[in-house]
């Protein structure tokens, strides 16, 4: 195995920096977190009690509340990603075993970046379950990101690239939440665009060195491709979960129901403009990725009065524009520019999570206290009356004073929260690419790629020599990875 490793030394060495980096993260979660006040046992309101007839009482604000949302959310990062991964034919074991390696190590950094932001000098930052619900949408981050780079670097490559990326992702959210004030219910921004131009960025710096070229492993095989439908179904099962676990009241059954027909539309017209683009026949990419497109599209507006028909409307948008991104935009990407996106994240993360910033932005400049009663002051809490004499009577339903913003400026902080979003995640991406390249995290050569067996250990029966001929235990390759989807003949585009 000493040989098939980036050398037994450097294989090693990762695997201490691994016990390493968990001592330290031991070490901060130690010295700087503690229980919050829910979960507190110190606390006399946290404790259960009994009422005149003997029946158990708890607390009025249960914070368990929203267990069941984050458990989905949970499923979807661990399971979802993992699984939808695992469409390379010789890759699928690093797609599941890795996603739960980073998603574990990065859920305490992420724990550890949120417990910064509420810090407070001479007191440990308060851990509670909507910490580890957002520790769960902060990770999606990186491992949209990882799918750009999926089966092309190491495991600590990836372990280097989620830290990094998360104490980025941390910093942009914070400036479009508290600074800009925008509004991003199921963070299609924040995430799904900042992780998937993050993952490119990368990819750039890396096809600057060695250009992408075809590869003899990157395609699936029949049965890689019913293992990345599980992740698929996983995603648009759970999905109406993730854009409505941080919301409550109206605001979240909006979100669900707005979830749902998006990411229904999106998965009806992604099969039919692949077969229309796919010789009347579906397509798995198509299927396994761009069925997901709605869910991300409404993610900004999710909680906003869109009403069915805009949802429908921008799920079905989104899953032709995710095809049509698979079918021509991909090889035109790594063609010109040398951006070799293993999962095609820009089509299913990229593009329609920009969609989503405009429609957000659209919907906040059609937003009305006409519409929204004083709910309009509870979704945008920047547009809120800035002075007490108008907010007086407002204060019942729990509006606080905000900086009195028109609709139109609520709509351009939105585009501004967007290009922000965009700037950061690549600028940061073109760095952490750089760092990568330095090999202090090891290196994947172009003869180890998208193989299994360069971090597991295997059967006999499916090993082989790598960069020699290679046994293949799949009858045939239905369709080969992203960046070559159907041979798309781009010479004279």
């Amino acid at each position: 195995m000493g040989k098939i490793m980036f050398s037994s030394v450097t294989g090693k060495q990762q695997v201490l920096m691994l016990f390493l980096l968990e001592i330290i993260l031991i070490a901060i979660i130690g010295t700087t977190m503690t229980y919050g006040p829910e979960a507190n046992a110190n606390l006399l309101k946290n404790h259960t009690g009994t009422n005149k007839s003997g029946q158990t009482k708890k607390p009025d604000d249960d914070p368990l509340r929203i267990y069941p949302m984050y458990q989905d959310v949970h499923v979807m990062i661990w399971i979802g990603f993992g699984f939808l991964m695992t469409f390379l034919k010789r890759y699928s074991q690093s797609a599941v075993g890795l996603t739960f390696l980073i998603g574990a190590i990065l859920v305490q950094v992420a724990l550890i970046c949120d417990g910064m932001l509420h810090l407070k000098l001479g007191s440990p930052a308060p851990l509670s379950l909507g910490s580890l619900l957002s520790a769960d949408v902060a990770v999606a981050t990186p491992l949209i990101s990882m799918g750009a780079i999926l089966g092309k670097v190491t495991y600590m490559q990836l372990v280097l690239m989620g830290i990094v990326e998360l104490i980025m992702f941390t910093a942009n959210k914070y400036v479009g939440e508290h600074l800009f004030m925008v509004v991003d219910a199921g963070d299609s921004m924040f995430v799904h665009v900042f992780g998937a131009y993050f993952g490119l960025a990368i990819s750039f710096v890396l096809g600057m060195k060695d250009k992408p070229e075809e590869h003899d492993l990157e395609g699936s095989s029949y049965q890689s491709d019913v293992f990345a439908m599980i992740g698929t179904v996983f995603l648009w099962l759970f999905w109406p979960s993730f854009n409505s676990a941080a919301l409550t009241g109206d605001d979240q059954q909006r979100a669900i129901i707005n979830t749902l027909l998006s990411i229904s539309a999106s998965c009806v017209i992604t099969f039919a403009v692949s077969a229309l683009v796919s010789k009347d026949k579906f397509n798995m990419v198509h299927v396994q990725n761009s069925t997901l497109a709605g869910g991300v599209a409404i993610g900004t507006a999710a909680g906003m009065m869109c009403q069915p028909v805009g949802a429908l409307a921008i799920g079905a948008i989104s899953g032709m524009i995710s095809v049509l991104g698979y079918k021509y935009l991909t090889p035109i990407i790594q063609k010109r520019f040398h951006i070799h996106d293993t999962c095609g994240v820009h089509n299913l993360h990229g593009m329609p999570g920009v969609l989503a910033a405009f429609f957000g932005a659209l919907m906040a400049g059609l937003a009305t206290e006409a519409s929204y009663s004083y709910a309009l002051y509870e979704i945008f809490p920047a547009r809120a009356p800035s002075s007490e004499a108008e907010i007086g009577k407002m204060r019942n339903y729990g509006i606080s004073p905000g900086l009195n913003r028109t609709a139109y400026q609520q709509a351009g902080y939105q585009l501004l929260a967007l290009a922000v979003t965009l700037a950061i995640s690549i600028v940061s991406g073109l760095i952490t690419g750089i760092l990568l390249r330095t090999m202090i995290c090891g290196r994947v050569t172009e003869q180890q790629k998208f193989d299994d067996v360069v971090v597991w250990e295997l059967k006999s029966e499916f090993q082989h020599e790598i960069g020699t001929n290679r046994i293949d235990n799949t009858r045939f390759n239905n369709h080969i990875a992203m960046g070559n989807i159907q041979h798309v003949d781009i010479s004279n585009i």
